[in-house]
């Protein structure tokens, strides 16, 4: 895995100060993000530390690079102290608590407003307004928005990661006003808005079976290939026109991989060639072709 690189010139949150509270997965990416960004991060994690730290070193490991990281019990009145200490010099904190979560620890907005005006929020939760208090999770959310499909788990944590750059985006717009106003502001951001954003185009029908994007165009599938598999994007009419050329679909119109037996062609192709013969092609005619290996 990768850690993903600041830009050497574009930082627009240099010099902005984040403290986070957020655990799991959504809060953490989001830093990794802003730190890309430029945003000088700190976290305060409780005693127990972060439940992902203990199910994945490797991921809390690349998520908290350049993060200041303390253990401070806020339950306690010391850590109390020491976090509003904190917060007096801090611009923007990231949390991911429910409201009554939020309550109990003495984070209600308003008087942590007054207390620190110059502060803003940026509080991720699960689903929004009323259903802020609603047990749920990453696969839920995807659940609800039709992101998981029959019995199977999704690839990744589509609604986690997709929260964690509307946060990331949620800090931008907390300093962009802080800098307009001269005041702190509060952002909410939900799990499930971040599911439906990533399922619209499920929701348009984009996706459905039958569909272009559902297989109905035969240069958008993914087939079998000798020792893998190969996925193929080739919507546009260039790069639809070189796999009618490469795969010997006689007909170049607009319509030609819509009909059966350009699918039939197309797939009996890839199904006799080795996903390095694949790559080979793929650059010798600019197709947009990616081999995965078994």
């Amino acid at each position: 895995m990768t850690t993903p690189r600041r830009s050497p010139t574009l930082l627009p949150l240099r010099g902005v100060r984040v403290l986070s509270l957020a655990l799991n997965i959504p809060g953490p990416a989001a830093l990794m993000r802003l730190r890309t960004l430029g945003a000088q991060c700190s976290k305060i994690e409780p005693p127990a530390g972060d439940p992902l730290a203990h199910y994945d070193k490797a991921a809390y490991a690349t998520m908290h690079q350049g993060v200041k990281v303390s253990t401070v019990d806020l339950r306690q009145d010391k850590g109390q102290a020491r976090l509003r200490r904190v917060l007096a010099r801090t611009d923007v904190l990231l949390t991911s608590f429910r409201p009554s979560a939020l309550a109990r620890l003495g984070l209600d907005w308003k008087p942590l407003h007054k207390a620190c005006p110059q502060l803003s929020m940026v509080a991720i939760v699960g689903a929004s307004g009323a259903r802020a208090e609603e047990p749920g999770h990453d696969l839920t959310y995807m659940a609800e928005h039709g992101l998981v499909a029959g019995l199977q788990l999704p690839p990744t944590a589509f609604a986690d990661m997709g929260g964690s750059l509307m946060a990331a985006q949620a800090v931008l717009a907390a300093v962009l006003e802080q800098r307009r106003a001269g005041k702190g502001v509060r952002i909410e951001v939900a799990l499930a808005d971040a599911a439906a954003y990533l399922g619209l185009p499920h929701h348009w029908g984009l996706t459905l079976p039958g569909t272009l994007l559902g297989g109905a165009h035969a240069g958008y599938r993914v087939y079998a290939c000798r020792g893998g598999r190969v996925a193929i994007a080739a919507l546009e009419p260039h790069f639809a026109a070189s796999l009618c050329q490469v795969v010997g679909v006689n007909d170049t119109g607009p319509r030609a991989l819509f009909e059966p037996r350009a699918h039939e062609q197309v797939a009996r192709f890839f199904a006799e060639r080795t996903c390095r013969e694949l790559d080979a092609l793929a650059r010798q005619h600019d197709l947009p072709l990616h081999c995965l290996p078994d």
